[in-house]
């Protein structure tokens, strides 16, 4: 077999294999689309969240949840909470287990965590409190620093989580 033979044979395998695949993909989001779950917007308790409310803080999508962004003011908009990195973070992380838990999900299951810090100077001391909330070692992160977060917080942290408990 020539060098030429064996380049169109092996173009028209790649070419089958990528078909095959493709159509596995189209029926198979085909199939998933039909079997799509309902949407649902919880509150900080995990009871349904009022649809007037501006943003909900859980939502439960096919076995995943999608936490929104928690700062040190999100749960309690008036109190007074030093500004301090460490107090901040452990207040966030408070508010982000306590929104898993009610959705149905733990610590060790979140799959990826997206962290705001008003001042990257402070990615050290956040992490000092961070990694007391995953022992076991945490789940995957993307950590920015931003010019200003809503209520003066230091630092905001939304997430994805998988549903493990009804």
């Amino acid at each position: 077999m020539s060098s030429t033979t064996r380049r169109t044979f092996a173009s028209r395998i790649a070419c089958l294999f990528t078909a095959i695949g493709a159509a596995s993909l189209i029926g198979s989001s085909a199939s998933a689309a039909t079997k799509s779950g309902p949407v649902q917007k919880l509150d900080y308790e995990g009871k349904p969240a009022p649809a007037t409310a501006l943003f909900t803080p859980v939502i439960v999508h096919n076995g995943v949840l999608y936490i929104s962004g928690q700062g040190a003011h999100s749960r309690e908009p008036n109190a007074s909470i030093p500004a301090e990195i460490g107090t901040h973070t452990r207040k966030v992380m408070d508010n982000v287990k306590t929104l898993v838990e009610a959705g149905g999900g733990t610590m060790e299951s979140i799959l990826q965590l997206n962290v705001f810090l008003a001042n990257i100077g402070d990615y050290a001391g956040m992490n000092d409190v961070y990694k007391t909330y995953f022992p076991h070692g945490g789940p995957t992160r993307t950590t920015v620093a931003v010019a200003a977060l809503p209520g003066n917080s230091l630092v905001e942290i939304n997430c994805t989580a998988a549903v493990v408990r009804k």
